[in-house]
């Protein structure tokens, strides 16, 4: 009897928790049920930590103001979204914490705390360690046109960590052209310019394409867009920073715009080459990574 109570009273904590809790977090399961709902929170969590305007958001999922209006009132009554007013615009974010502690609950309450029965069948356990590929970590970076930043951080990897990565570099625009000024950029920094060529992301979606360790989108359109998994669950992350294509100056101010687009990149990548992969548990490398994107787009090299 003694041995029934004891057990009782340990257990009672965890009902009294789940029980207050229930309401709300099925309240968010619901939430997501709606798939426009689902594939802006989606759209918000592949540009965490990005604070997206309400404007981009729409245009990326083909949404009207008003029915995103309401769709986002949801997510942010749920606790799912937040939102912040920066000059006359409000963008939005994932609210992490609150995110994370639904993902928490599911696993104490439908799994009873055993992650074992509950990890994804088709994922590496998170909590192991980084993936590796024979000798050298395979990186594919990706734009929406593979012109300039894509083709940047291709070639800053390359001549910066070659010895320890493969750099790749893709566009999901049919097709696209190498932009003069990038490669302007890059003779100038002495990489070898004539081993780059524009490609489409369609090139590395085959069974033969190489399996990636490592996938970062470098722009928002190309974060924005709806991407198939990649085999192996690569560590991902979004480097956004702006377009230099998109500078209408003088040559002088295009120039400008290229190079400090160079340098940004360059600045991220230098720290990421650096990381102590290979005694990194996947979740610190993700943390890693996603830190990366924080730092500012106008740092220089």
């Amino acid at each position: 009897m003694r041995l029934h109570t004891e057990k009782l009273v340990c257990l009672t904590p965890y009902f009294i928790y789940s029980k207050n809790m229930e309401s709300l977090f099925s309240s968010r399961l619901a939430t997501l049920g709606h798939p426009q709902r689902l594939a802006i929170f989606r759209l918000l969590m592949r540009r965490y930590p990005d604070r997206v305007s309400a404007g981009e958001i729409a245009h990326a999922l083909g949404l009207k103001p008003s029915t995103l209006s309401a769709y986002l009132s949801g997510l942010m009554q749920a606790d799912l979204i937040d939102q912040e007013r920066e000059g006359t615009s409000l963008r939005y974010a994932i609210a992490m914490t609150e995110v994370r502690r639904t993902f928490d609950y599911l696993l104490l309450d439908c799994c009873r705390g055993r992650p074992e029965i509950c990890s994804p069948v088709s994922l590496p356990q998170i909590t192991g360690t980084a993936p590796m590929s024979d000798s050298r970590y395979k990186v594919l970076f990706i734009c929406t046109g593979n012109s300039a930043r894509s083709i940047f951080a291709e070639a800053i990897l390359r001549k910066e960590a070659g010895d320890h990565f493969e750099a790749y570099s893709a566009g999901t625009k049919p097709r696209s052209e190498l932009n003069p000024f990038a490669l302007e950029v890059l003779a100038q920094k002495g990489h070898d310019i004539s081993v780059l060529r524009a490609k489409n992301v369609a090139e590395f979606q085959t069974e033969d394409a190489p399996r990636f360790d490592f996938v970062f989108t470098v722009c928002d359109r190309a974060a924005n867009e709806e991407c198939p998994s990649w085999p192996g669950q690569p560590i991902s992350a979004h480097w956004g920073m702006p377009d230099p294509v998109k500078e209408d100056g003088t040559d002088a101010q295009k120039s400008l715009a290229f190079h400090q687009a160079y340098g940004a990149l360059a600045n991220r990548i230098r720290v990421f080459a650096a990381l102590p992969i290979p005694s990194l548990g996947r979740i610190s490398l993700q943390r890693a990574v996603d830190d990366l994107a924080r730092r500012e787009a106008g740092e220089p090299a």
